[in-house]
């Protein structure tokens, strides 16, 4: 029902301006039983030297959630949108029919982020990209919905997909719970922090894959900063 994932243990790659740990199976790296959980596709843990990036490349049919971890990204795309997203806040490319985009870590120091690619409810459409600030405040003690397919997430970053991507700021003894479906898929991954999870240690990025529970209590060993994922 929890599958912990250690860091170590991910596949990965080292291309000099980039660090990659993969939690699924992406580029070099194929696990067969790994391929993905539920709709969730891709959770890469990438560290991107200062004044590197990755350049313009296409993408279609998938939803692409940037969660920075330190530093900031820049993006630019074919659509013309252009934005910084910095160390909290979120950003969500919308493929659909095809776009091209880069992403540069144009800051003096590494940035760190979270790539996480959702499987849409269907192909094509309009591709769209979007970024909003998620004070760490306002998830202290509890899950806010960041992106999210539901219209009740209404403050979240719309995606096309039936998942929605949550994150909490737990303190060290504090005990934070989510409900789930049973039936869905959930990945959790703190940035930051140890934590448990319903009863199984968590190490700072780690991955912890669930399914079959109806909640989840996450207790905070250390101060921790957590992501999750629930997917169809």
């Amino acid at each position: 029902m929890i599958e912990r994932r250690p860091f170590a243990e991910l596949g990965g790659a080292e291309h000099g301006w980039l660090k990659t740990k993969h939690h699924f199976s992406f580029a070099g790296y194929y696990d067969p039983k790994r391929m993905g959980w539920g709709d969730l596709r891709v959770w890469n843990d990438d560290e991107i030297a200062a004044g590197s990036g990755f350049p313009p490349h296409p993408h279609a049919d998938m939803e692409i959630i940037t969660y920075v971890r330190e530093g900031a990204i820049t993006h630019k795309d074919s659509l013309g949108n252009s934005g910084r997203t910095e160390a909290g806040d979120v950003q969500v490319m919308s493929a659909g029919s095809g776009v091209r985009h880069s992403e540069y870590n144009l800051e003096d120091a590494t940035t760190r982020i979270f790539q996480i690619w959702i499987e849409p409810n269907t192909r094509g459409g309009k591709p769209s990209w979007g970024a909003k600030p998620f004070p760490k405040a306002d998830r202290s003690g509890r899950f806010v919905a960041l992106a999210s397919g539901f219209a009740d997430d209404g403050e979240a970053l719309p995606i096309r997909a039936e998942a929605r991507v949550l994150g909490a700021t737990v303190k060290a003894g504090e005990r934070v719970s989510v409900a789930l479906d049973p039936k869905r898929h959930a990945y959790l991954v703190p940035a930051t922090g140890t934590i448990e999870a319903g009863g199984v240690r968590i190490e700072s990025r780690d991955g912890a894959a669930i399914t079959g529970l109806a909640s989840l209590e996450i207790v905070g060993l250390e101060d921790s900063e957590v992501v999750l994922v629930d997917a169809a």
